[in-house]
């Protein structure tokens, strides 16, 4: 136990020295409707952004000299689009080795060449959560990232301190996978419980063994020995501490019911679930556990156990006070997740501020950042999208997007091709890379020893 917390110490160490050089941006957006989220929506604003953060919302502000000054006069400026639910910036996103495979992190295998990056700003999208697969029942842990197109290092993308999050799955992918796939559990949505109850079962143990090992190792004469290390054990314990958001892949509404009743034996209370079609079925129970809900605009009947759902899925969930969002799951639906959110007025006459939650301020609640970003307040991140025309309009078209200040998409400098390419030719400065290590190994001894 002591070396997992040495080892996330050294992490943390390392990553705030990357995270210290990643760029802050100044910025004075000027004369815009401002969709503030939380506070109305203002004419003839303006928006400051210093050192990243947002310094100032109203009018005739000032900046100084260094700032970039962006006239957004007749158009509209508005929070930084959130999607809940993303596999942009990975590639294989499936562990389809075992039913449980908590151990695993798409952190470890973050791509800064995804053009699905760029192509996200484009569309006014800031912040994606990219998440593992579906294929296991507990799978791998995900990532909230911010999108700093432009990086060579993996690391620049983690949106830093965002909460820990990983992926459960229901229903027929892990019943396909692995009871038709590979002949193992869980076969049936039955089974697929017990996995969940299993591990919990198993992880709770572990917990209490340590909590036991933990709380007499420093005590005089005693001479257990630690518990056997195993990291699949101590996420799904973090779990039942507390420590990680669980997102559930889900459809049929017995399940959502199933699960919800799994998580309430072993006291587990963060819950968001994805996709949840049939929510609109159990919405007052979901509401009643605090669950969340991040779901599709219009999508289902694309396979059997989603072959029943309803447009209005967003807006009866919403109104039956469950926290919901509407998400992409796809490289092509995140560059338009404003007229997705839009949906929900004709399909429910959702307010402007109602519809704008669920691509704002709703998914930040989800990934447990919404004390940063998801609508623009004083002191939040300078994460911010500007519209021509307002941006439930089907004539929405983002102008501009910046991420802690930073453009890093202008629809007047769009580039026929905005891939980036490694230059093969490139020198590396190994001495800088190898005093580095050096520092970083240096600390990490210091932690050793002391």
């Amino acid at each position: 136990m002591r070396k997992h917390i040495i080892f996330i110490m050294i992490l943390q160490f390392v990553a705030v020295s990357v995270w210290a050089q990643t760029k802050k941006g100044e910025v004075l957006i000027k004369n815009a409707t401002v969709i503030t989220i939380t506070d109305g929506t203002r004419e003839n604003t303006d928006v400051y952004i210093k050192d990243g953060k947002i310094a100032g919302i109203g009018k005739d502000l000032s900046a100084s000299s260094n700032a970039t000054v962006v006239d957004a006069t007749g158009q509209y400026v508005m929070p930084g689009i959130i999607d809940a639910h993303s596999h942009i910036a990975l590639d294989a996103v499936n562990e389809a080795t075992s039913p449980v495979t908590a151990q695993v992190w798409v952190g470890d295998a973050l791509d800064p060449f995804d053009v699905s990056i760029y192509r996200a700003l484009a569309g006014g999208v800031t912040i994606s959560h990219s998440m593992h697969g579906s294929a296991n029942a507990i799978g791998g842990q995900n990532e909230t990232i911010k999108h700093r197109w432009g990086t060579v290092k993996m690391d620049e993308l983690r949106m830093e301190g965002a909460p820990r999050t990983i992926k459960f799955a229901l229903g027929e992918n892990p019943t396909r996978v692995h009871g038709t796939g590979n002949n193992i559990v869980p076969r049936t949505r039955m089974g697929v419980e017990q996995v969940f109850r299993r591990a919990f079962s198993e992880a709770k143990e572990y917990l209490e063994k340590w909590d036991e090992y933990n709380a007499n190792k420093n005590k005089r004469g005693y001479k257990g020995m630690a518990p056997e290390y195993d990291l699949q054990k101590e996420v799904i314990a973090d779990i039942l501490r507390g420590e990680i958001i669980v997102h559930c892949h889900s459809y049929r509404a017995d399940e959502i019911l199933m699960l919800m009743d799994v998580f309430k034996d072993y006291g587990i209370k963060k819950l968001v679930f994805q996709h949840v079609n049939e929510g609109f079925k159990v919405a007052p129970e979901i509401a009643e556990f605090g669950a969340m809900a991040s779901v599709f605009a219009d999508w289902w009947a694309y396979k059997f156990e989603v072959y029943y759902s309803t447009a209005y899925n967003a807006a009866i969930l919403t109104k039956n006070g469950v926290t919901t969002s509407i998400n992409s799951d796809s490289g092509e639906l995140i560059r338009h997740l404003f007229h997705e959110a839009a949906k929900t007025q004709k399909y429910g006459d959702l307010t402007d501020d109602e519809a704008l939650k669920l691509i704002t301020l709703n998914p930040a609640k989800q990934l447990g950042i919404d004390d940063r970003v998801g609508s623009l307040e004083v002191g939040k991140d300078g994460d911010v999208v500007i519209f021509k025309n307002h941006p439930l309009s089907i004539y929405a078209v983002p102008q501009m997007t910046f991420v802690d200040g930073v453009k890093y998409f202008d629809i007047n400098e769009d580039q026929d091709d905005m891939r980036i390419y490694v230059d093969p030719s490139e020198e590396i400065d190994v001495m800088r890379s190898r005093t580095e290590h050096e520092k970083c190994m240096a600390n990490a001894e210091w932690f050793l020893t002391n």
